[in-house]
């Protein structure tokens, strides 16, 4: 982005493709920042501002942050990334300046469908994930997450929870991740999409609902495997307010990792 002085580069490719659906919504592994002290491990992620014109110009208008890289760069940098993203025009969920916030859904109305997101990570420091917490995480916990759903459901038709977990280069998912993601949908929610794992895993219909347990890689340098330079675009299609087809759209990386249409 630096190099071609174009914020938008990474999405080039893919643009068209993600401007066909009514709502795009995706996982923002970093924070945007100017801000903070580095927190993480040497892969400690923080982006530069100016990337947020990439993530618009791909018409993202949902971003979930509970991830393990959102407190890389700690409060400072988490604050200023969630006033970027207002200023941007995109919501986001699992995170928020307060516990209040990171638990409350986004809701969005396509075409007459009310459509509630929830996000939650169990790979963050428990203490910014509590009550008390300022700015806060969403935790994977259960005894938490159940409420929350229950909450949304009385306001809308579909509930998606979006949740970051898993083995990371594992291409099969586990069942701590099978039981959450079974439980989820028992108790109200009707998608579950997963990441972390930077590979693909399976997408599962289960009762009503479906489970995409990781989409793997989108806009990310990770070119060194098979599957690790692949991932999905799951596309989801609501018919009356209820989910009528999910379907897996494949995706591979250029050299420089732009994500493209795998056909």
């Amino acid at each position: 982005m630096v190099e071609k002085n174009d914020w938008a580069y990474p999405f080039l490719q893919i643009n068209d493709e993600l401007k066909k659906a009514d709502l795009v919504v995706a996982n923002l592994e970093s924070p945007i920042s100017t801000k903070g002290i580095k927190m993480g491990s040497i892969y400690s992620f923080r982006a530069d501002p100016r990337a947020v014109a990439g993530l618009s110009s791909a018409g993202i208008s949902i971003v979930s942050l509970a991830n393990n890289h959102v407190w890389d760069y700690g409060r400072e940098a988490l604050n200023e990334t969630f006033d970027i993203l207002k200023t941007a025009g995109i919501n986001y969920i699992g995170a928020g300046t307060n516990y209040a916030e990171a638990h409350e859904p986004v809701i969005k109305d396509v075409k007459g469908a009310k459509i509630a997101f929830l996000g939650y990570t169990d790979l963050v420091p428990r203490g910014i994930t509590g009550e008390q917490s300022a700015p806060a995480v969403g935790y994977l916990d259960l005894e938490k997450i159940i409420p929350d759903i229950a909450r949304a459901k009385t306001l809308v038709d579909l509930v998606v929870v979006s949740i970051h977990w898993g083995t990371e280069y594992e291409t099969k998912h586990n069942q701590t991740q099978e039981k959450i993601a079974h439980t989820l949908i028992d108790t109200g929610a009707d998608l579950v999409i997963g990441h972390h794992p930077h590979v693909a895993q399976e997408v599962e219909k289960y009762k009503a609902g479906y489970i995409a347990y990781s989409l793997g890689n989108f806009v990310f340098d990770q070119n060194f495997s098979a599957d690790t330079r692949t991932g999905i675009i799951l596309k989801v299609t609501v018919k009356n307010k209820k989910l009528d087809q999910v379907e897996s759209q494949k995706i591979k990386f250029t050299p420089t990792y732009q994500p493209v249409l795998d056909l």
